[in-house]
């Protein structure tokens, strides 16, 4: 429950975390992948309803704005901050204070804008090319928030504080190899075994994130995590394509 909440909007039992410490939330990490199927589900279910009477292009829209409503567009918030900071020609303290800063810039506005749009996009063009679509929309969120330990997994937390410290830095080498492997498991079930170059695309361009942003503000912060979740979604799909 305490996973589905840090990830989701999703309405839990407000007392399902009443009992949980600071140091239980890394021992959910096995759950990141359950819950972004349960993301893909939600989707799956707005695509296939309006497909038929709406068409592929809305069908593909309301199921992007779905993820969004479902996740409160908290990861985009984190995906804009970041990319303000991140792109910004400022040093570590004062990339950081623009992450932090509320209002959103012009490299955020950007990304967010393009990141919808390739979402789309790339959901558009699966669809009038034969993909089977079910499958592609369970399997991105899982993907998404199943790799996002190899942004926890021996990072320093960039902060003194705030919800990213959770996790970032607390991913014991277990918990993140059967994490991977799991993700890996469920994607090969629901999406098939070929699908799996897209995880290992995937992963690599993710390590290529974490290196970059480790380089630029000393660790990760719960904005990188959530930006970190919007590019896998993208880079997921485009390496479908691709293949």
């Amino acid at each position: 429950m305490a996973t589905l909440q840090f990830l989701t909007r999703l309405p839990v039992p407000s007392n399902a975390c009443d009992r949980m410490s600071v140091h239980d939330y890394p021992r959910g990490v096995y759950w990141f992948p359950v819950v972004g199927l349960v993301v893909g589900m939600c989707c799956t279910v707005v695509y296939m309803l309006t497909a038929g009477a709406l068409g592929p292009l809305m069908a593909a829209i309301l199921a992007v704005v779905t993820n969004v409503l479902v996740t409160g567009a908290f990861h985009l918030d984190g995906l804009a901050d970041s990319c303000d900071g991140l792109f910004a020609h400022a040093r570590r303290e004062r990339a950081l204070e623009i992450m932090r800063d509320s209002r959103i810039g012009t490299y955020g506005a950007a990304a967010v804008l393009l990141t919808l749009l390739m979402r789309v996009a790339a959901l558009y063009q699966m669809s009038v090319s034969g993909y089977a679509m079910l499958p592609v929309l369970l399997a991105t969120p899982m993907v998404s928030r199943g790799l996002l330990p190899i942004l926890m997994f021996r990072q320093t937390y960039a902060r003194e504080d705030g919800l990213g410290n959770l996790y970032i830095g607390k991913i014991c080498p277990r918990r993140f190899w059967i994490t991977l492997l799991i993700t890996a498991l469920g994607v090969a079930l629901v999406c098939g075994v070929m699908s799996l170059l897209a995880v290992a695309i995937t992963l690599f361009v993710g390590l290529i994130f974490r290196s970059a942003v480790q380089e630029k503000i000393g660790g990760q912060t719960g904005d990188t995590l959530g930006a970190g979740i919007e590019l896998f979604e993208v880079v997921f799909l485009l390496a479908l394509l691709w293949r």
